[in-house]
């Protein structure tokens, strides 16, 4: 992890970045109190992963200058569907790329990297954006870098704690959404899927609660991300699934609205 030794010059302030292909979000914390001061949301139209990441990113360090600004701690969370859950009895660094080649196309050359789930038993292997890394490395010297699922999936798991009743949750971004039924602190599954219409979101959402045995008149769908009471997809989930709702993020004790929260809360529990 990058960080600031110097009890001197402790800035005490924390610097999170979430990348995607979509462009990059932001949050500055206070390490003091644990608590957000600063988030942020920076759209890079058309990009690409082949395309040169200084000329897209160099132009939202210089319009916002508080992602140079001095931080104990960066860290840099990277978001795709390029992961997947691995049990720790099931697990070897040696072979990371092996598990991956289930779920999505890999190339010898692609870097796989792993985040340690301890608490629950399991590890989230998956592929980071190695361009984006070697940029930030340029802006900030080392530092740490986790995957976004690794902190949903944990913060989900967290919150169920003692709630006996299995709970499907979805995540939504820009081009897919996670699925992750969960009860009792236990995954009982996790799925990544590319859609581009509403009949896309719920097709799956339903398609995994059959599998599963959930009846949609009964098991509680709860959703969170980029989605809104307004939106398309809400509106359809809401229509085949009885007890849809979106996330309550009453619990996330800071200065931004729940739409903020909801749609930032990968980046704000990081």
């Amino acid at each position: 992890m990058w960080q600031n030794t110097s009890v001197i010059d402790k800035m005490y302030k924390k610097l999170a970045i979430q990348v995607s292909l979509n462009g990059l979000s932001f949050a500055i914390f206070d390490t003091l109190t644990n608590k957000p001061i600063g988030l942020d949301k920076i759209l890079v139209t058309n990009f690409q992963i082949n395309t040169k990441i200084e000329s897209l990113f160099s132009e939202a360090f210089l319009k916002y200058p508080e992602l140079k600004s001095g931080y104990d701690e960066v860290v840099i969370i990277h978001s795709n569907n390029l992961s997947t859950f691995v049990p720790t009895a099931l697990f070897d660094e040696e072979y990371l790329g092996s598990y991956l080649q289930f779920n999505t196309k890999v190339f010898e050359t692609d870097f796989f990297a792993f985040d340690q789930l301890p608490n629950y038993e399991m590890n989230n292997v998956y592929i980071p954006y190695v361009n984006m890394n070697n940029y930030f490395i340029d802006q900030f010297g080392t530092f740490d870098y986790r995957h976004a699922n690794t902190i949903l999936i944990e913060k989900l798991l967290d919150l169920s704690k003692n709630i006996d009743d299995r709970k499907m949750f979805v995540h939504v971004s820009e081009t897919h959404f996670e699925i992750v039924v969960i009860q009792n602190q236990k995954l009982e599954f996790y799925n990544s899927f590319d859609y581009k219409t509403p009949e896309d979101f719920i097709y799956y959402i339903l398609f995994t609660a059959e599998q599963l045995h959930l009846n949609p008149e009964h098991f509680k769908l709860e959703l969170l991300g980029k989605i809104n009471e307004e939106s398309s997809l809400f509106q359809m989930a809401y229509k085949y699934v009885r007890n849809t709702s979106l996330m309550n993020v009453s619990f996330m004790f800071n200065s931004f609205t729940e739409t903020q929260n909801r749609e930032h809360f990968i980046l704000l529990h990081s």
